[in-house]
């Protein structure tokens, strides 16, 4: 019987690349916080991750508009970027928060490190039955 790598690795692959791509985000944000005008992003983890369940194999696919757009290739999640709503106005224009996008990283970072050890565990449990322990 062949083994299905899509079925073993449940959705902890497509958690481990959104959640890298929000890291990004969000440093992005950290990094920002003291620049006019600079609007804070996100992606909202959740539906991206729903999303790309649904669309196995193909993954998520981007709408074109334009022929000369460029194709994404196979496997690429492309999360959709939304502002940030800030919690206090600030008369530059900025809308990052540094208390909220460093909490955002810090749970983001745990949740990566969490998808991680469970597709850790998951390989590791596949060498093991391929092995025949």
């Amino acid at each position: 019987m062949p083994i299905s790598f899509e079925r073993a690795f449940s959705i902890h692959d497509d958690a481990l690349l959104l959640r890298g791509r929000r890291s990004s985000i969000l440093a992005a944000n950290i990094a920002n916080a003291d620049t006019p005008n600079y609007k804070a992003r996100d992606i909202e983890f959740a539906d991206m991750l729903r999303k790309a369940g649904e669309q196995q194999p193909d993954r998520i696919v981007l709408a074109s508009t334009h022929r000369n757009h460029i194709a994404p290739q196979p496997g690429q999640l492309q999360p959709a970027l939304m502002y940030r709503n800030p919690l206090h106005a600030s008369l530059d224009g900025n809308t990052v928060d540094s208390h909220v996008e460093q909490t955002s990283f810090s749970e983001n970072a745990l949740m990566f490190q969490t998808s991680f050890t469970f597709l850790n565990r998951k390989v590791q449990g596949l060498m093991k039955a391929l092995k025949g322990e």
